[in-house]
């Protein structure tokens, strides 16, 4: 590996343990919808992790209610959603191994972003209640979607794909740093066995770097 660039963080799941209560948040907004129903929305859920939430409903609208949502539907879906987990996802504990990997590649230069599928005001009053806002030269939150966010910031930096790291823990994540040509680190045993870099929590991320280049 060469010098890196830039590293790309996700959010939920990523900075912030906040992934299960958003997917509990999609569970219950499934539960108006029938049983039936509930258990397919959520199973897209978990499969497009990283996906803006107004995409999934705009799914399950088309898919399962076999209409178009409305303007006014997703509005009012997006709130009941963000009644539902935000001041959850604002208590939410760091990610193991988040903090030392931030002062560790800020030591070292590497500047860093987050690109979220979280929505753009509501991921900037996040993490500015965390007080993380400085630690990034951006926040971007969807729309759009995740390889667009990662694509926009490889070339308004000018910077060499394969000197950027996208950290993630969903396949949406994965596919934005395949589709830019990036590094990738997962985040999560669903990476496991799969040939790729991985750890439980980001507590093996810099030693993961430390071995790729001894120069960092």
């Amino acid at each position: 590996m060469n010098k890196l660039e830039a590293v790309v963080f996700d959010c939920d799941g990523v900075i912030l343990e906040s992934a299960d209560i958003k997917s509990e948040s999609f569970l219950r907004i499934g539960s108006s919808f029938g049983p039936e129903i509930q258990a397919r929305f959520y199973e897209y859920h978990l499969g497009h992790t990283g996906v803006s939430r107004y995409e999934k409903f705009a799914w399950l609208y088309r898919t399962e209610l076999g209409r178009e949502i409305t303007a006014e539907e997703s509005r009012q879906m997006g709130e009941l959603f963000s009644n539902y987990c935000l001041e959850a996802v604002r208590n939410a504990p760091l990610v193991p191994g988040f903090e030392e990997a931030l002062a560790w590649f800020k030591s070292r230069g590497v500047v860093l972003f987050v690109a979220s599928g979280t929505p753009q005001a509501e991921l900037e009053t996040i993490l500015a209640d965390r007080g993380l806002t400085s630690s990034f030269q951006r926040i971007l939150g969807t729309p759009p979607a995740k390889s667009q966010l990662l694509a926009k910031i490889i070339s308004e930096g000018g910077f060499d794909p394969g000197r950027v790291l996208m950290i993630g823990d969903g396949e949406t994540d994965l596919q934005a740093a395949q589709d830019n040509s990036a590094l990738f680190f997962g985040r999560g045993a669903c990476f496991k066995d799969r040939g790729l870099p991985w750890s439980a929590d980001l507590t093996g991320l810099i030693p993961w770097v430390k071995e790729q280049s001894g120069n960092l």
